[in-house]
C-alpha cells in the first residue's frame, strides 16, 4: 500500500495514508521517530485497533467504521477518492458511501493469491473445506487436483491459501467466505502484478470485474522516480 502511495504522490495526487496506531507506533520504534512525517502533500492518520489476529479480524468487522468515516470528515483536505487495501473493504466500502466519494480496491497480494480467497465459500459449498478432521493435512488430501477455478485449472488444493482448519467457525476461515460477496460491491479493483506474469488469472478477473487494473513491480516503478519531489518512506516499505 505505501509503495503504491509513494508512485501516486509522485505522480501529483495528494495522499493521506490511513494505518492503524499499532503499526504506528512500531515504524516509529524501528525505523525512527521522524519516519511518519510526510512531505508536502503526503501525511499519516491513524486509527485505534487490537493487536491479536482474532481480535484483528472481530475489530475491524465492528469498530473500524465510525473511527473511519469521523477521521474522513475531519481531514483538512476532504478525500476525492479512497484507494483501500482490500482486506480492509469489510469497513471502507461503507465508509466511501457514507462520506460521497468513490472507492478503489488494492489487492497487494498477488492475482492467483486473491483468486485462491475468492474460491473459500466455493470451497466450503462443495464440500472440501473445512477439513474433516487432522489427518487430512497428512494423508495427501491437500494435493486433490482443481479443475474449476478460472485461470488457474488444475492447482492442488494445498495451493490454495486459506486457513485449512478443521474448525468451520475459524475466524480466517468465515473472512476469506465474504471476500467474494463483498468485492462485487466495488467496480475497480487494483492487483499488484503485470499481465505477462498472470495473464490467465487476469482475463479472468476482467470478466468478474467491471474495471480491472495491474501495477507492478511496484519496486521496479518506485526506482525510476526522482530523489527529490515526492515523499519516499525511510526504509521498508508494503
Amino acid at each position: 500500500m505505501l509503495k503504491l502511495a509513494e508512485l501516486l504522490h509522485h505522480k501529483g495526487l495528494q495522499v493521506t495514508f490511513v494505518i492503524m496506531e499499532f503499526v504506528h507506533k512500531r515504524f516509529l520504534e524501528s525505523v525512527g521517530p521522524h519516519c511518519l512525517d510526510g512531505s508536502p502533500g503526503f501525511c499519516f492518520e491513524t486509527i485505534p485497533i487490537a493487536t491479536s489476529r482474532d481480535e484483528l479480524i472481530q475489530s475491524v468487522e465492528t469498530n473500524f467504521l465510525a473511527p473511519f468515516v469521523d477521521l474522513l470528515t475531519k481531514l483538512l483536505h476532504p478525500p476525492t477518492c479512497i484507494i483501500s487495501d482490500g482486506l480492509m473493504s469489510v469497513f471502507t466500502i461503507d465508509a466511501a458511501q457514507k462520506v460521497g466519494v468513490p472507492v478503489m480496491l488494492y489487492w497487494t497480494v498477488a492475482a492467483c493469491s486473491f483468486m485462491g480467497f475468492y474460491q473459500t465459500q466455493y470451497l466450503i459449498e462443495k464440500g472440501l473445506a473445512p477439513l474433516k478432521d487432522e489427518s487430512y493435512l497428512t494423508n495427501g488430501y491437500l494435493h486433490t487436483v482443481i479443475d474449476w477455478v478460472p485461470g488457474m485449472e488444475g492447482i492442488r488444493l494445498k495451493d490454495f491459501p486459506i486457513a485449512w482448519t478443521t474448525d468451520p467457525m475459524d475466524e480466517v476461515l468465515k473472512f476469506c467466505t465474504q471476500l467474494n460477496q463483498r468485492s462485487h460491491r466495488v467496480s475497480h479493483h487494483i492487483f499488484h502484478t503485470f499481465d505477462a506474469l498472470e495473464g490467465s488469472v487476469i482475463k479472468a478477473l476482467s470478466s468478474m470485474y467491471d474495471h480491472v487494473y495491474t501495477i507492478g513491480p511496484l519496486q521496479l516503478l518506485l526506482d525510476q522516480k526522482p530523489e527529490t519531489g515526492s515523499y519516499s518512506f525511510p526504509g521498508y516499505s508494503y
